[in-house]
């Protein structure tokens, strides 16, 4: 299970380092098996391309293992997709995890492939590993399952894995059926049958909140399947709570109230803080 980290703020809207770093090494330290900084929970749209090249830079010196290590650097522009890229294959870092470009919608498929064959061919590093993002429903473009496979047969040494967000089981399904391709489901709603049928884990948001019952969730999938349902509903319970709000605002919520640092609740614009009578409606069901 790994976790899209996410991004605390100050009260003047920098990124709190040392908070952001204490955050991820915690994250590990319960039971995730590696971190994604600057997916969509770590608010990456809101974050510029120098904040993620010192971030990144930040956890490694503080000795969280590059191997563990999988960031974001899917933009619209590819030369910004590219920097951010081949700056994680140098780190050393696990692999990145690419949007497909988002802003022009209804592009093909052609589009799409010259896309990310471009990515590749740019970076140049044999090192490079990408696990595609499929979550149509936020980026307005999606990943079809045909595109995946042949991205996959043309790049099988580099395409290795997708994240999908979609929450579709027949799509994550499809996806599993691509061989060699390692399938993340984005929800552990759908962690139980994703693992049953060979997924290799989840990247769920809500394990920065919840990390160490989803990790022994995890484990119980592979080591005792008959014992499943009661880890999962409570982890499910947590899952849905979260989902009732605004889900980055929500998860900030949370661990303000059980940390005590109020800066855990700032966000960036657009994104606002949770209301005290949404605060209160969560903290009923999750905390």
């Amino acid at each position: 299970m790994l976790a899209p980290n996410l991004t605390p703020f100050e009260d003047d809207g920098r990124i709190a380092e040392t908070l952001y770093v204490e955050h991820a090494k915690r994250l590990l330290d319960e039971g995730c098996a590696g971190l994604i900084p600057f997916g969509t929970t770590g608010e990456a749209a809101s974050v510029g391309n120098d904040e993620r090249i010192r971030m990144l830079d930040r956890l490694v010196e503080a000795g969280i293992p590059a191997s563990r290590l999988m960031p974001g650097t899917g933009l619209t522009s590819l030369l910004d997709t590219v920097r951010l890229t081949r700056h994680a294959v140098e780190a050393g870092c696990l692999g990145v995890l690419v949007l497909p470009p988002f802003y022009y919608k209804a592009v093909s498929d052609d589009g799409l492939f010259a896309y990310f064959a471009r990515l590749i061919e740019d970076v140049g590093e044999g090192a490079l590993r990408i696990v595609l993002y499929h979550i149509p429903q936020v980026a307005g473009v999606g990943l079809s399952v045909p595109l995946v496979r042949r991205l996959r047969e043309a790049f099988p040494e580099t395409v290795v894995g997708i994240k999908d967000s979609s929450g579709d089981w027949a799509n994550t399904s499809a996806l599993l059926e691509i061989e060699g391709l390692s399938v993340y489901p984005g929800t552990e709603l759908l962690m139980p049958q994703a693992l049953a049928a060979g997924s290799p884990g989840c990247i769920t948001a809500t394990a920065n909140v919840n990390a160490a019952a989803l990790a022994r969730l995890a484990q119980l999938i592979y080591d005792d399947p008959g014992t499943v349902t009661g880890a999962f509903e409570p982890v499910r319970q947590v899952r849905l709570a979260v989902q009732q709000h605004p889900p980055i605002s929500a998860l900030k919520a949370i661990l303000a109230h059980r940390t005590g640092d109020d800066r855990w609740r700032n966000a960036r614009p657009p994104l606002v803080p949770l209301s005290n009578d949404q605060r209160a409606a969560l903290e009923r069901r999750s905390c």
